[in-house]
């Protein structure tokens, strides 16, 4: 079982994918109950999505579903937005408020310390190492951390998510010129976006990113509408709208590689 998977490149950029995996391992998978089964929270395609756009980018890609845990939550267990609703470090229910356990068979919070060490632990180990060793060669490195979600979810959000959702905490998480650059260039696009709505990144993005530090991180949320056939079953990549995307994700990563090798001290 490959917990964790990493593309070594020599740009300052790393992608995160935390959440295109779609492992349970057996015995996890036996608690779960038929919604959990569907796996339907998953960042479908998103390795795929992302594959190839900027040459010489590192990719951290975990394997693991989310359901068993989430690599983009806090270890300890804290909301990332208090007073909304949201998913645990691991789930109950899925992004539609429905139980994914069988009656009974709820992780304990032994189960959840064990697999935070076997599987939260090891996938941000690998991050950690791969954006320190980009920010010894460049003298700073940016973690662009890869998502995306199906567009209409009322148990999260009301209406239907932008097409482009970037985050940075608010501009806590990177330099005000690689959060400028990215909004621009996705404003730009023929997608509708936000900066910091919905989602302004999640644990990882806020974990990691320190400016100060030469450590920055920006996380994009997309919606899924961009790029698959359909948001359901059985979650097919439609080319033709990924390539359509992919031009501008190109785009947007390339352009604050650009930034941060050229403006950031």
């Amino acid at each position: 079982m490959q917990v964790v998977s990493v593309q070594r490149g020599d740009s300052p950029i790393v992608l995160g994918q935390p959440h295109g995996g779609t492992f349970v391992p057996d015995g996890i998978a036996a608690c779960l109950n038929d919604t959990g089964h569907t796996l339907a929270d998953t960042d479908w395609h998103i390795n795929r999505l992302y594959e190839g756009l900027l040459r010489d980018a590192t990719v951290v890609q975990s394997h693991i579903h989310r359901y068993v845990i989430d690599a983009n939550r806090d270890p300890d267990g804290v909301s990332l937005y208090p007073g909304q609703n949201t998913t645990t470090l691991v789930p109950l229910t899925d992004f539609d408020g429905q139980p994914i356990w069988r009656d009974g068979q709820e992780p304990s919070e032994d189960e959840i310390g064990q697999r935070r060490e076997t599987f939260h632990a090891p996938y941000h180990a690998a991050l950690a190492e791969e954006l320190e060793r980009v920010r010894a060669k460049h003298g700073v490195a940016v973690l662009f951390d890869c998502h995306s979600i199906r567009s209409r979810i009322p148990f999260l959000f009301e209406g239907m998510l932008p097409d482009m959702n970037i985050g940075t905490d608010c501009g806590v998480t990177c330099a005000p010129d690689i959060e400028s650059i990215a909004h621009e260039f996705a404003a730009s696009s023929p997608y509708s976006t936000v900066l910091n709505g919905r989602f302004r990144g999640g644990w990882t993005t806020r974990h990691y990113g320190r400016p100060a530090d030469g450590l920055h991180a920006i996380q994009t949320e997309l919606a899924q509408s961009t790029y698959l056939t359909a948001e359901a079953a059985p979650w097919s990549y439609d080319t033709a709208k990924a390539d359509r995307l992919r031009r501008w994700l190109r785009d947007i990563l390339e352009a604050i590689q650009d930034t941060a090798l050229e403006t950031i001290p």
